[in-house]
Parts: C-alpha cells; structure tokens; sequence
C-alpha cells in the first residue's frame, strides 16, 4: 500500500495478517461461529507469529511498533467479515491487555506479558455492569481491603472473553466517600480465583464467535499486589485506554467496509439482469464510488489518528471524530 503513513514493515505486517486470515481463518470460521468460540490454538498460532504483542516491549516478546501497528491488525481482521473473531483478537490485543501495560509494575510485567503476548493466556476487561456501562463512575462492584487483601464483590455485564478467558482486568469502587471517578481501581483476577465465577454465556445476535459473560463476584480474595496502578486512579486509567479503543474499532470497521465493497463490486459485476450485469448501469457504479470514497475518506482519518499517537500528540478530538463517522 502507498500511504505516507506506512513504511515497508508495515507493509509487511499487513501482508502476514492477510495471509493468515485466508489461509486459517476463511475456510473455518463458520464452524467457529457454530461454536461461539474462536480455538485457542489459533490465538496461540496468532502470538507465535508477534501478532498479539504489537505494541509490547521486546522483553515479554513483543514487537514495540506504534500505533499504525494495531490499526494494521485491526482492519486485517475486520477484512476476514468474522467480527466475532476480530474482537476476541482486540479485546486481548488493544482493550484489556493495554491496561496491564500502561500501568503494571515490573513484577506484575514479567508474570503476564508473556503468557498474554504468546496467547497462552487470554485476557478480558471487566467494567461494565448492569447498570453502568460507559458511565464508569457509576459502577456498583466494591473492593474492600482486608490486610493483605481485597475482598471482590459486584457483577459484570457483557464482557467479552468473559467465558474462556484466563485473566482480567476488574474495576471495582474502593472509595465511596468520594467523587465517583476518584474512587475507582483496577484489579487482576485469574479465572481460578475463590469467588469468582461466570454467571452465564449470553446469546447475541452476531459476532458469535466471540464469548461474551456476565462475571460474579462473590466475596472473592484477590492478593493487595494484584492492584494494578494506584489505589482510586483506575478510573483515569480506563480513561487513558478509551482513545486507543476508539481507534482499533474504527480500524475495524474500516476493514469490514473495504471487504464489503469488495463483495458488492464481484457481485454486480457478475449479476446478470437487463441484458448486461448490474455493474453496467450508472447508477450502481456512483452508488459504489461514493461509497468507496467514504470508506478511503475515513481509512485516512483513522491512519492520521494512529500517527498523532505515535508522534505522542494529544488526538482525542480526531479519534473521537473517527467513532462519530465510523
């Protein structure tokens, strides 16, 4: 791809994802969907090939790109038309993982990064909760210290990997004397934790191949060194992450909007109707190219935003005008 944006690696990446998607996606996925889980043996295939450790540091065995590298896997994996498989994928890659990332210490680092980045263990954020979705300062879920530990009690909603993954990242109230959003943390909890259960799979209406649960609490002991960051500073770091969320899943609908033309075009262009194809009338040939520029109008948005981010620029209006359009 020619783009003032790319460089040859990039270029490189994008081509192994396409690759990958072809020849180990495509052909079954379908039964993936039937399934209503994405194999781990794939995502374990996706971390040996660097492809779940974009953004992480080498000494966990990540690749240390920018940015432009997770919009590359994005919107490869939003090509392959499986959403369900594309969002198990970002969710462990670019809306759970990063927290640990941005905010573990050196210790919590070397117990998870590698697991996480190998695809050996998967990874989940747990913050929305029946009545509290994106009103994060509105969650219910206590954390209540005792000694050397915090004691979990709440339910969350709707979390995907919920049902297979492994590790996840919990906001729970540690505060509630104070303003909401001053009194938020963030937890790491194993999926064998005492107390901790899935509730319930639920059903969905698409992307099926991706697990999605509702997650109990249940006076469940986690050790005070699973606080991730700072006590009360996790709303801010959910915050931090929402940017880097906006931008995968623009990335993502960019990826399913290419491939959709792509499809339409093969298909008017082989329908037979009114003595030609489809493709012959002039009406259906605007139609496409309107929509072709729309799509390629917000390919450049959203490759623009990922560069603000890798030049450390503030991009929060910009990322935010992307999730509007897209």
């Amino acid at each position: 791809m020619n783009s003032i944006y790319f460089t040859e690696e990039h270029n490189m990446l994008r081509d192994q994802i396409r690759r990958f998607v072809e020849q180990r996606v495509m052909p079954v996925a379908e039964k993936w969907e039937e399934a209503g889980k994405v194999p781990r043996e794939i995502l374990q295939e996706m971390g040996e090939l660097g492809l779940l450790g974009i953004r992480y540091s080498a000494d966990f065995g990540g690749s240390e790109m920018g940015a432009l590298g997770s919009v590359i896997l994005a919107e490869e994996l939003g090509r392959s038309t499986f959403g369900g498989f594309t969002v198990t994928v970002m969710v462990h890659t670019d809306m759970a993982s990063p927290h640990l990332d941005n905010f573990g210490n050196e210790e919590q680092l070397s117990k998870y990064m590698p697991d996480i980045i190998s695809g050996k263990k998967i990874v989940g954020v747990a913050v929305t909760e029946p009545d509290a979705g994106s009103d994060v300062a509105a969650m219910r879920t206590r954390a209540v210290k005792d000694g050397d530990e915090y004691v979990l009690n709440g339910t969350k909603m709707f979390i995907t990997n919920g049902v297979y993954g492994d590790i996840f990242f919990v906001a729970a109230k540690t505060d509630v004397d104070v303003k909401a959003s001053r009194g938020v943390s963030i937890f790491v909890v194993e999926k064998d934790t005492p107390g901790f259960s899935v509730g319930k799979k639920l059903d969905k209406m698409g992307w099926l191949s991706s697990d999605t649960a509702e997650l109990i609490f249940d006076n469940c002991r986690i050790p005070a060194e699973n606080l991730l960051g700072e006590e009360n500073k996790g709303f801010y770091s959910i915050m931090r992450n929402f940017q880097n969320e906006r931008l995968v899943l623009a990335a993502q609908s960019m990826g399913e909007a290419s491939k959709a033309i792509e499809l339409t075009l093969e298909y008017v262009t082989t329908r037979k109707a009114f003595g030609g194809v489809l493709f012959d009338k002039q009406v259906i040939r605007q139609r496409l190219a309107s929509l072709a520029a729309r799509v390629e109008a917000g390919k450049q948005l959203v490759y623009h935003c990922a560069w603000l981010d890798e030049q450390g620029l503030d991009y929060i209006k910009e990322v935010s005008m992307a999730s509007l359009l897209l």
